[in-house]
């Protein structure tokens, strides 16, 4: 199949909607990995009205481990080709909740899953090399003060709404960490990764906030928070060939400006660190 194919997670709604229809309409077929069948359903009757290709749908929690795995196989065998990953599934929970798994979900979500998703698919990647992996950051990550990779992997204590955005922030500062050190463990020649902050989007990503889905339609109706932004950026990490060659990159929605990781993460050490205690805790739960 000479046509090449686009992975979005988190395609159902917000930025991973608008950028799979950005790319179907620029002639990619689309997968999707979803957890709600009735909403990717709807993504696939939309999406009919941009493009003729089928859309594939690969239903997973990607809050856990075994369901990011067997995703990732899934779709390396069902998937003629597999030419951009875009890791856009996220959230932001305002109180703690443990997956069957045992793990914090906004930690299983936002960096377990993605991780396991990504690394089941990189030779499928590499095969099509060249291939390009986006992952979907946050400015959220500068309210990380501190990161101790083991400890903070592990941790399932309770907090308060307040406290959540620091949490939620630590675990998009793993994201841009591991972004960079997945960057010098793969051959830029065949895939490259990159991050980005999409800035702030009224979308669906803060729904367990009481509220949020009025604060979201008076947002739109002022239009603050246009997620068209943030989709923006992705789109173009995914398909500029003027970023063909870059690789371990962190950028702005705005005009794709180059950004840093937030200090506590920036060192390359603390990333392997982060990425040797990601290997090391997932090693201890098989995803069977």
């Amino acid at each position: 199949m000479d046509r090449p194919v686009a992975v979005i997670t988190g395609a159902t709604s917000g930025l991973g909607r608008i950028a799979a229809f950005e790319l179907a309409r620029r002639g990619y077929r689309i997968g999707t990995v979803a957890r709600s069948r009735s909403k990717a359903e709807a993504l696939v009757d939309d999406l009919k009205a941009v493009t003729d290709e089928p859309v594939d749908v690969f239903h997973a929690d990607l809050g856990l481990i075994s369901d990011a795995h067997r995703a990732g196989e899934e779709i390396a065998a069902r998937c003629p080709r597999l030419d951009v990953l875009v890791n856009n599934a996220g959230l932001h929970a305002f109180a703690q909740r443990v997956t069957a798994e045992g793990f914090a979900e906004m930690t299983a979500v936002n960096h377990l899953g993605p991780f396991v998703l990504t690394e089941a698919l990189t030779a499928k990647l590499g095969a099509c090399a060249p291939a390009r992996i986006v992952n979907v950051a946050s400015g959220a990550s500068r309210q990380a003060k501190t990161i101790a990779p083991a400890e903070d992997l592990r941790r399932t204590d309770s907090y308060t709404r307040r406290e959540s955005m620091s949490l939620y922030g630590l675990t998009k500062l793993m994201t841009i960490m591991w972004t960079q050190e997945l960057a010098r463990r793969l051959d830029a020649d065949k895939v490259t990764v990159n991050c980005c902050d999409p800035g702030f989007n009224a979308t669906g990503l803060g729904r367990d906030l009481p509220g949020s889905a009025v604060l979201q339609r008076v947002l739109n109706t002022l239009k603050i928070g246009d997620p068209r932004k943030g989709a923006g950026i992705i789109v173009r990490l995914a398909v500029d060939p003027a970023l063909s060659g870059t690789s371990g990159g962190y950028f702005s929605a705005r005009d794709a400006r180059p950004l840093e990781c937030p200090e506590p993460g920036r060192d390359p050490r603390v990333q392997r660190e982060l990425w040797e205690a990601t290997a090391a805790l997932l090693a201890t739960h098989p995803a069977g």
